[in-house]
């Protein structure tokens, strides 16, 4: 299967599911704050992901009143691997390409 287009959200939502610890997964509404994107962009993302085997997801099994429960999200084994080395890779490229830009900047 074809990875998938390093687009801005989708490194986003990859650097959140990076960042979350085992002990702590993410979820939905979570990756969204820390990506800062919407709930449109972040979901379908999240499914590509997971189609692509990068990403399991399963529902909260502790109930919470006063509110539906969570999905939580994290990154496969798989997924771990191949979300760091597509994110380095581009990091190789973006500095051979534009050797005077600094990261985060642009």
């Amino acid at each position: 299967m074809t990875p998938p287009r390093l687009t801005k959200p989708t490194i986003g939502v990859l650097e959140a599911l990076l960042a979350a610890d085992d002990s702590d997964p993410a979820w939905g509404l979570r990756i969204c704050a820390e990506a800062d994107l919407g709930s449109g962009t972040v979901y379908p993302i999240l499914e590509r992901l997971a189609d692509l085997g990068w990403v399991e997801a399963w529902a909260e099994t502790e109930p919470h009143p006063g509110r539906p429960p969570r999905r939580f999200y994290k990154l496969t084994t798989t997924g771990r691997r191949q979300a760091s080395e597509a994110l380095l890779a581009r990091t190789k490229r973006r500095r051979r390409l534009h050797p005077g830009l600094v990261e985060g900047t642009a």
